[in-house]
C-alpha cells in the first residue's frame, strides 16, 4: 500500500480521509499524522510554514489553483454524463456511482443542480417518454438519497418496458398457465395447422414469443403487434376462409376454423405468409385501465384482439369484425396428450379473456 500522495487530483477532504487511515493502518503515531501528511503534498502546492490542523490543511488546499480546475473539470464531467440503459449495454449501479463521485467532487450540494445534471444525463428518447414524470417525482425531493431514490423508479419502469423484437410470454390470469404452440403437434380437426394451446404454470421455450411492433415501442392508442413463436418461428393468428375450386372456376369460401373442444374460432400458428384470409394482426388493450395512455410494460393485464373481414356466417364486414383472444380450464386431447383450449370469439369479455404480458428477454 503507497502513501496517498496529494496532487491537486482528488478532493481534500478524501485525501484526508486517506492518509488518516493509511497512517492508522501502519500503526503511526498520532501526533506525528499532521507532520506527515503535509510532507505528502506535491511540492508545486505552496503551503505556510505553520499549520495547526487537519482542518486548516483542508481549507488551504481548497484555495489553491489546483483545486479550482479539479472542481471545474468534474463539473464539466457532469455535463457530459450520460445514462446508458442497463438493456443497451449499460452499467446503472456505475453510472449512479459515477455521477455522486462527480458531484462530490466539483462540490455541487444544491438539489436542484443535481436534479438538472441527471435530467440531461437521460438519453433524448428517455425525455420523450419521462420528462413529465421525472419532473413530477423529483417536485419534493430534497436530498441526493431520495433523488437517487426516484430516478431508479423511473429506471425500473423503463426497463419494464416491452420494446420490439422483445422475448415475452402471455400468461392466463385464471388459470395461472401460458400461451404455448409446438412445432411438432397440429391439430386433427379444423385447419390442422400448428396447435397453440395453455399448458403449465411453469414458464418453458414452448411459451416464449417475440413480439413485433412497427417501431421501437408501442402505446395502447396504437397497440398492433405480431408474436411470433420462438421455436417455430410460427405466427400466432386465425384463418377464417380459403379458395376454393369447384371444378369449373376458383372462389372464395368464408368460414372459421372450429376449436377442438367449444367450437369458438380456432387459433393457430402459421408461416407469416401462410395465405390471404389468414391473420396475424392483433391489436392489445389494457384490460383494467381502458383509456390507458402509456407503454406496453411487462406484468400489464391485456386484452388481445384480432379483425377479420368476414364474419362466421361468410358475410362481409364494413368496418371488420373483431374477435379476442380466450382461454378457458376446458381441455381437449391430441393422441395421449391433454391441452387447455386457446380460441377467439366475439362474445363479452370477461376474466377469461385477460393474460399478463411477461417480459422475458430484449433483443438489443
Amino acid at each position: 500500500m503507497e502513501f496517498p500522495k496529494y496532487d491537486g487530483n482528488i478532493h481534500p477532504n478524501e485525501w484526508i480521509n486517506d492518509i488518516k487511515k493509511y497512517l492508522i493502518f501502519r500503526n503511526i503515531n498520532k501526533g506525528d499524522h499532521l507532520g506527515i501528511a503535509i510532507l505528502f503534498v506535491d511540492s508545486f502546492i505552496t503551503l505556510p510554514a505553520e499549520i495547526g490542523s487537519f482542518e486548516q490543511l483542508c481549507n488551504l488546499l481548497k484555495e489553491d489553483i489546483s483545486f479550482t480546475v479539479f472542481k471545474n473539470t468534474n463539473e464539466r464531467m457532469l455535463q457530459s454524463l450520460k445514462y446508458t440503459p442497463d438493456r443497451k449495454g449499460g452499467n446503472t449501479s456505475r453510472f449512479i456511482s459515477n455521477f455522486r463521485k462527480l458531484c462530490y467532487n466539483a462540490e455541487i450540494n444544491d438539489v436542484e443542480k443535481q436534479k438538472e445534471y441527471l435530467y440531461k444525463s437521460l438519453p433524448v428518447d428517455y425525455l420523450d417518454r419521462v420528462s413529465n414524470e421525472f419532473h413530477k417525482k423529483m417536485k419534493n425531493v430534497n436530498s441526493i438519497n431520495e433523488l437517487i431514490k426516484k430516478f431508479e423508479d423511473i429506471i425500473v419502469d423503463e426497463e419494464n418496458l416491452i420494446t420490439n423484437e422483445s422475448v415475452v410470454a402471455l400468461k392466463h390470469v385464471v388459470t395461472g398457465k401460458y400461451l404455448s404452440s409446438n412445432k411438432d403437434l397440429n391439430y386433427t380437426t379444423g385447419s390442422k395447422s400448428q396447435l397453440v394451446f395453455a399448458v403449465s404454470s411453469d414458464l418453458d421455450p414452448s411459451s416464449l414469443w417475440k413480439i413485433n411492433f412497427n417501431k421501437e415501442l408501442s402505446t395502447y392508442t396504437n397497440g398492433f403487434i405480431t408474436l411470433q413463436h420462438v421455436k417455430s418461428k410460427m405466427f400466432l393468428g386465425i384463418d377464417y376462409g380459403k379458395n376454393e375450386y369447384n371444378g369449373s372456376f376458383h372462389y372464395t369460401q368464408y368460414y372459421d376454423h372450429k376449436s377442438p373442444s367449444t367450437n369458438h374460432t380456432e387459433v393457430n400458428c402459421n408461416d407469416i405468409n401462410y395465405h390471404r384470409y389468414w391473420v396475424k394482426d392483433w391489436e392489445f388493450n389494457h384490460a383494467k385501465v381502458r383509456d390507458n395512455q402509456g407503454f406496453l410494460k411487462s406484468n400489464d393485464i391485456i386484452n388481445l384482439r384480432i379483425k377479420k373481414s368476414h364474419d362466421i356466417n361468410g358475410n362481409y364486414c364494413q368496418n371488420g369484425q373483431y374477435e379476442f383472444l380466450r382461454s378457458h380450464d376446458i381441455q381437449f386431447t391430441i393422441g395421449n396428450n391433454i391441452f387447455q383450449e386457446v380460441v377467439c370469439h366475439n362474445k363479452r369479455l370477461g376474466g377469461i379473456d385477460e393474460g399478463r404480458i411477461e417480459l422475458f428477454k430484449h433483443f438489443i
